[in-house]
């Protein structure tokens, strides 16, 4: 995928079939053409040479199910995830979900 960025515009060029349909995916669920258009904002960071992905967040499209881990919080606590930064109350022996691929951890 190419990709050129114009002061506040972002040209995204499919150099393959595949890429070709995943864009067009894309496209379909940010584009709304009777309502509103979603938005994408950054999730996490990235720095280039040392992450190999950048992550977005499509607002107003809702997300998967959630997993939780067979881990339990100790007590009552706020739990957060590094990457994207959400974050989730839990009471003493509730089980710990998992964000963005891995276990949410306690603020302390």
């Amino acid at each position: 995928m190419k990709i050129n960025v114009d002061r506040n515009v972002i040209e995204l060029m499919p150099e393959t079939p595949q890429e070709e349909a995943s864009l067009d995916v894309l496209w379909k669920v940010v584009i709304d053409c009777y309502g509103e258009n979603k938005k994408i904002v950054p999730m996490g960071n990235y720095i280039p040479g040392q992450d190999k992905v950048a992550r977005f967040y499509i607002e107003g499209v809702p997300g998967g199910k959630t997993t939780y881990s067979e881990h339990k919080a100790d007590s009552d606590c706020t739990y957060y995830c590094a990457i994207c930064n959400k974050y989730i109350n839990l009471k003493a022996g509730e089980p710990i979900p998992y964000c963005c691929g891995k276990e949410m951890e306690p603020i302390d």
